[in-house]
């Protein structure tokens, strides 16, 4: 199946993210001999002019810098002394990211006969006084770093350097580095290169820093990088790169090789049977991505992913709350810094389907705009992308959406023409399997995938044929867990007793009683087992279940279970009401977090679920 490795890569959909900021080191990048290039002052003043920010990011002293660019307005900001000192020229303002250098210290230096210019950080030398400088620090035990730049040597507090400076700068102009291109030549520019989402070294520079880029811009000097701006502002896209260092790390193949991938400009699909741990797998992709800085927008109708609250920059919102009204999103999702969980478990699913219908189109015209937020993540896709409409909801090209879905034959065809990453869990269903082969176009697979889907334990996930880490084939990975998974031993709570008036009571169509109420956890799921599907489907329709979990023991991830069963039951997809309402509450409450780890057997299976589905406390 080799064949099949660019199947989904040759299409024509995700063009990339947008970006915003062009971060460009100075002397060798975009200057010669301390000399502006001309056609790249042009170029800039011309991409400023199209909305894009430049930050300027040298490791010059700002007066110097102005000595030999003259005037430097044009930028939107400078950081200057590889780091250590950012300036915007807009209104003045200036902050320092490190001390100034001792006084004692730069005496000594020169005391020793070496010439050094300071900075309010940066204290500079030529290169070959190293030693001299060195011998210095040590003696006087101070807390500074060397780093070197072709001939010339930087003196630096530690922590200082360009990438965290441009950071700074960013965060201050609302801004993100994912949205950023970093241009560099030298040694001094690694951290610049790594901070930026698309790191891009000059060809005629430094080899070392050559190899550590994303991407090579070709050329004999700065004239080169006029032409690099004003054909990457035309597109208004980072390139496309798939070798890119902000990689996620789902978890190891069985072969023991990791499992990492560059996601920017990739629409992924996650598929999977119900309760299949789906969710959990797009809740660590969602985990890395916030982690790394981007910014991430989760579309969550049963409030899977309430746990990511934790992680830094995320809010929740709705909930047992109306859901937010769109101007009051948009100004959230503008936030780079900010990620948004969207939970819609409370409302009514022809709710659900009129909120997300208005949601979508706001959140991909932002997208276009401002390049945020970096990834739309939608949950139960099947329900609400399975329509006609499909390119009013969803601007496929921008390639920043996340589907998961039990029903991926339910997605609208364009919806999975336009997947380039495919990540399933266990599928059983015959018809599930069959659009797999159909989208990775080969029909012979099907048997082979049959088996090894159905043996998936719930620790593991695949990839299939049509991205890159795939190579071709069914490729079975473990996944590594979650930080915002939490565990807790709670079979306890089965038989707690419940008061008056909280019992569940099963109905007849007539509304009496068809039983005595299940006052407790345990009754209840003895009571599944014994009355007649009718009745269940009943209570599921009108989602009784769910709201019985919600209001008595107030536990949001069961109760969310639960509603997904219903919405099952009244699509007509639910097999087994009674089994997958009793799996719910048992894989909930029943299961042991104390199995050995890394045991391939029913308990480890059951051990691993638990650290897949993080736990909430019961009140």
């Amino acid at each position: 199946m080799t064949t099949l490795l660019r199947v989904f890569e040759t299409q024509s959909y995700a063009v990339d993210m947008k970006f915003k900021v062009l971060a460009l080191d100075y002397d060798g990048t975009i200057a010669q001999d301390g000399k502006l290039n001309a056609e790249v002052r042009s170029a800039i003043i011309e991409a400023r002019a199209r909305g894009l920010v430049v930050v300027l990011v040298t490791g010059r002293i700002l007066d110097d810098l102005r000595q030999v660019a003259g005037d430097v307005s044009f930028f939107d900001g400078i950081v200057a002394e590889n780091g250590g000192h950012i300036f915007f020229p807009i209104n003045g303002t200036s902050r320092l990211l490190g001390q100034p250098p001792p006084q004692n210290f730069v005496q000594e230096v020169r005391r020793r006969g070496v010439s050094v210019s300071a900075g309010k950080c940066v204290v500079e030398a030529d290169a070959n006084s190293a030693p001299v400088i060195l011998s210095v620090i040590r003696e006087m035990e101070l807390p500074l770093l060397l780093l070197f730049n072709r001939g010339r040597l930087m003196v630096l507090p530690q922590g200082v350097c360009k990438g965290a400076g441009l950071r700074t700068a960013l965060a201050a102009l609302r801004l993100s580095v994912h949205n950023a291109i970093g241009i560099g030549d030298a040694e001094n520019d690694h951290d610049l290169l790594a901070a930026c989402e698309l790191g891009v070294a000059a060809g005629w520079g430094s080899k070392t820093l050559q190899a550590a880029a994303d991407q090579i811009l070709e050329g004999t000097g700065p004239a080169a990088v006029a032409g690099y701006l004003r054909r990457t502002m035309d597109e208004f896209r980072l390139p496309r790169e798939r070798t890119g260092h902000y990689r996620l790390s789902l978890g190891t193949f069985d072969d023991g090789s990791p499992l990492a991938f560059a996601l920017r400009g990739r629409n992924v699909l996650i598929a999977g049977d119900p309760r299949s741990g789906k969710s959990w797998v797009a809740g660590l992709v969602c985990e890395q991505m916030i982690l790394q800085g981007y910014s991430v927008c989760v579309i969550d109708p049963e409030g899977d992913y309430r746990t990511l609250e934790p992680l830094p920059g995320v809010v929740i919102m709705g909930g047992t709350n109306e859901p937010p009204q769109l101007p009051d999103l948009a100004q959230a999702v503008r936030h780079p810094d900010m990620s948004v969980v969207i939970d819609l478990s409370h409302l009514k699913q022809p709710e659900k389907v009129k909120y997300i219908y208005t949601l979508l189109p706001m959140l991909a015209a932002i997208r276009r705009t401002t390049g945020l937020p970096h990834r739309i993540v939608v949950d139960e896709a099947h329900y609400f992308l399975h329509e006609p409409n499909i390119r009013e909801l969803l601007d496929l090209n921008l390639g920043a959406y996340t589907l998961v879905t039990y029903r991926l034959s339910d997605l609208h065809p364009e919806a999975r023409k336009a997947v380039e990453l495919l990540m399933v869990k266990r599928i059983t269903d015959p018809q599930e399997i069959h659009t797999l082969a159909n989208m990775v176009k080969d029909g012979t697979c099907e048997a082979e995938w049959k088996k090894k889907l159905d043996a998936l334990a719930i620790s593991q996930a695949a990839l299939l044929p049509g991205s890159t880490e795939a190579e071709g084939r069914f490729r079975r990975f473990d996944l590594f867990p979650r930080m915002t998974s939490h565990v807790r031993h709670k079979a306890k709570y089965m038989d707690v007793e419940l008061i008056e008036g909280q019992a569940f009571v099963f109905t007849n169509e007539d509304g009496s009683w068809a039983g005595a109420p299940a006052r407790s956890l345990k009754e209840f799921c003895v009571s599944l087992k014994t009355y007649p599907l009718q009745v269940l489907a009943r209570h599921a329709e009108r989602g009784d279940f769910s709201e019985w979990i919600e209001g008595v023991f107030h536990d949001h991830l069961l109760a969310s279970q639960m509603r997904k069963i219903e919405q099952r039951q009244k699509a007509g997809h639910e097999r087994n009401l009674a089994s997958s309402l009793l799996k719910a509450v048992n894989e909930r409450y029943e299961f042991s977090s104390d199995s050995a780890a890394g045991k391939r057997s029913v308990t480890a299976a059951s051990d691993a679920n638990h650290r897949l589905e993080p736990i909430l406390s019961v009140t």
